[in-house]
């Protein structure tokens, strides 16, 4: 059975990545502070930033973004062609539009998440070289 400090807290006014995964129930915190140093890890560069009430990264554009719900942690790649790119590895995941859902304590392979990174981290530097030729 759950209790109200399993549960992920709302996210009212958060303005930092801090505050909003300070304010997470243990498990949550947990899962949301790995994922961010294994993010950051890839792409340290990247500048962190709240989007849509959740922690984003971005490194010229939206790289990923990271957030919680009632039962789960979601890893927010933000790009369809990614599932495409990594199909195999996303098998037997649950997932929705381009959002990874996992339960805390069950994380995301290490590995994957890097995958995940370095795809987005690449189209976005391929995506500044189109708009510089451009100019």
């Amino acid at each position: 059975m759950r209790t109200s400090s399993d549960q992920p807290m709302k996210q009212s006014s958060i303005e930092t990545v801090d505050e909003y995964i300070n304010s997470q129930a243990a498990p949550f915190k947990k899962t949301l502070t790995e994922l961010r140093e294994l993010i950051l890890s890839v792409a340290p560069e990247a500048k962190e930033m709240i989007s849509y009430r959740v922690p984003c990264f971005k490194y010229h554009y939206m790289l990923v973004g990271i957030g919680v719900n009632k039962k789960f942690c979601s890893l927010y790649a933000m790009n369809t062609a990614l599932q495409k790119e990594l199909k195999e590895d996303l098998k037997g995941l649950r997932i929705s539009g381009s959002t990874i859902h996992f339960i805390p304590g069950e994380p995301l392979p290490k590995n994957l998440i890097k995958k995940i990174v370095r795809f987005k981290k690449k189209q976005n530097e391929e995506r500044v070289m189109k708009k510089e030729k451009k100019s």
